[in-house]
């Protein structure tokens, strides 16, 4: 879309784009000393943030060290993880914690201490958290604390069309300048103007049929960084999660990682134990080898589904520690006290992004990525449990504080949205359509388990899709639907164009047709205008 006259534009110091965690956390360690604009493209707390159950990750109990949290974090990571920013991840979460305890974030208490408990993949108790809704706790505290700020311009039912590249418009700023947002109370599109932005649109779940995410994760902000000429890395790498909740009345529900961590047994539907013949660490495996061997008992067994047992912990203990997954259960008729979980892998989480550095910067300049839309190296292959929140809080962090070092420029003037030549589409049942075939074919070829043919056959259909959807947006008025269809495809193509690269099996990524580790391995690293 081109523009076409001038118009005043919003203008701020930052915007943000994202109300989770890492987008929160920035706006309010920015508001101090900058004007701030945080869009997004629903509510405050609709993002995948208030959906984390399990908790933060940081060395806090006797025994534990950072050495011990980065080799945890690296045995995850398939020998990925770039070793610096894992370190420099790990050595920071005490104090990341410390500031949300002072933001009055309602943690789990023993004795007067932090409530430690142990997920898959780490070698010590080290999860903080509140009950089993860590991340409903921390986003309630931050929606409240970002809402009654002065200097912080909330914008939401907001969805990012483009971001604004100064000089493919003629500007003499070569870097990110600006973002064009949909408005849904008007259905228009605004101009957003400054001198820095930041990505924390989350991840792109919704890429496939059945995930844990919320409807928000459709990929927003990595598409919209590689049309503005952002690299990207390791989009391959996208973890399932072992245990979803299956039930035909249960949307996404996640079982988190910690009723495994608190002795919950994996089962087949006639009882027996199967991890164990799977992995030495058996339910304590990390998440991608649970998945994959939950996905081979159902396709060798013919199963709907598997089964998590807790019951052998006392009714007490379950309702302590996972009140909200008891009462969910027991709403839809399971009493987890009682009876085990039926539960299926699901996708949950994008290991790789926009590639950014240790300030959260990526090759554009103005432009930063954080959280699930950013590729740090601190994931490698597959991501550790309960590092997310934790990554998030931690770039937020070094973003700001490298964002204060900067002087401070005035917001560009720019020209506003030009849709003169459009028209309303009538034709949406076409959207609807390719939404649908784009989720279910890159759940059967693109997922837990993929071969070369599948990803051909993948490659193929994205191509067409591309064609088709790329024809409505020249031709017709942009609607939420449209941008998000957009962004899906555009991340599916990253996917497959990553996974096709990878010759090995390695984290988040297998492959039948090359199911070994390959003798040496490097980051998958896309580059626009390179392919």
């Amino acid at each position: 879309m081109t523009a076409q006259a001038a118009a005043p534009s919003l203008d701020f110091d930052v915007l943000i784009v994202g109300s989770g965690l890492a987008g929160l956390s920035a706006a309010l360690l920015l508001a101090p000393t900058h004007r701030v604009a945080v869009l997004t493209k629903r509510g405050l707390s609709d993002g995948a943030s208030a959906w984390a159950q399990g908790g933060i990750a940081a060395v806090l109990g006797e025994g534990d060290s950072f050495a011990s949290h980065v080799d945890d974090t690296l045995v995850a990571g398939g020998g990925l993880c770039d070793v610096d920013a894992t370190r420099f991840v790990v050595e920071h979460a005490p104090e990341c914690i410390a500031w949300l305890q002072s933001l009055g974030v309602p943690f789990s208490l023993e004795d007067g201490h932090l409530h430690l408990t142990r997920e898959g993949g780490h070698s010590h108790r080290r999860i903080v958290h509140a009950t089993d809704a860590t991340g409903a706790a921390v986003q309630a505290t931050m929606v409240a604390q970002v809402r009654k700020h002065p200097q912080i311009q909330l914008f939401e039912n907001h969805t990012l069309v483009d971001l604004v590249i100064g000089s493919k418009i003629g500007l003499p700023q070569k870097g990110c300048v600006g973002l064009y947002a949909l408005d849904a109370a008007t259905d228009q599109v605004l101009t957003f103007s400054a001198p820095n932005t930041i990505l924390a649109t989350g991840g792109a779940g919704k890429v496939y049929l059945y995930t844990t995410n919320p409807d928000t994760a459709t990929g927003d902000g990595i598409a919209a960084a590689w049309r503005a000429g952002c690299t990207v890395a390791n989009m391959e790498f996208i973890q399932f999660h072992p245990t979803c909740l299956y039930h035909p009345q249960a949307k996404s529900f996640l079982i988190t990682e910690a009723v495994r961590g608190e002795g919950g047994r994996l089962l087949r539907p006639d009882g027996s134990r199967f991890m164990p013949e799977h992995d030495e660490r058996a339910e304590l495996a990390p998440r991608d080898v649970v998945a994959r061997a939950i996905d081979f008992e159902m396709k060798k067994g013919g199963f709907d589904c598997v089964y998590l047992d807790i019951s052998h912990q006392p009714k007490e203990f379950l309702l302590e520690h996972f009140p909200n997954i008891y009462a969910r259960c027991l709403e839809l008729g399971i009493d987890i006290s009682r009876q085990p979980i039926p539960v299926v892998p699901a996708a949950h989480y994008t290991c790789g992004g926009v590639l950014t550095d240790l300030q959260g910067r990526t090759d554009v300049p103005g432009l930063y990525a954080l959280g699930e839309t950013a590729c740090t190296g601190l994931h490698g292959a597959n991501r550790l449990a309960s590092n997310s929140l934790l990554e998030c809080m931690v770039f937020a962090r070094a973003a700001a504080q490298a964002l204060a070092l900067l002087d401070r420029k005035p917001a560009p003037q720019l020209l506003d949205w030009d849709d003169s030549q459009v028209t309303d589409s009538d034709e949406l049942v076409v959207l609807s359509h390719n939404w649908d075939e784009l989720r279910r074919f890159m759940w059967d070829y693109v997922g837990i388990v993929r071969t070369t043919k599948r990803l051909e056959r993948a490659a193929h259909r994205i191509a067409l899709l591309q064609s088709e959807i790329h024809e409505f947006y020249a031709r017709f008025h942009v609607t939420r639907d449209l941008l998000e269809l957009r962004n899906l495809v555009q991340v599916a193509d990253l996917i497959v164009r990553s996974a096709r690269s990878r010759l090995e099996s390695r984290g988040g990524h297998f492959s039948r047709d090359y199911p070994e580790l390959a003798a040496s391995s490097e980051p998958t690293v896309l580059v626009p205008g390179n392919l």
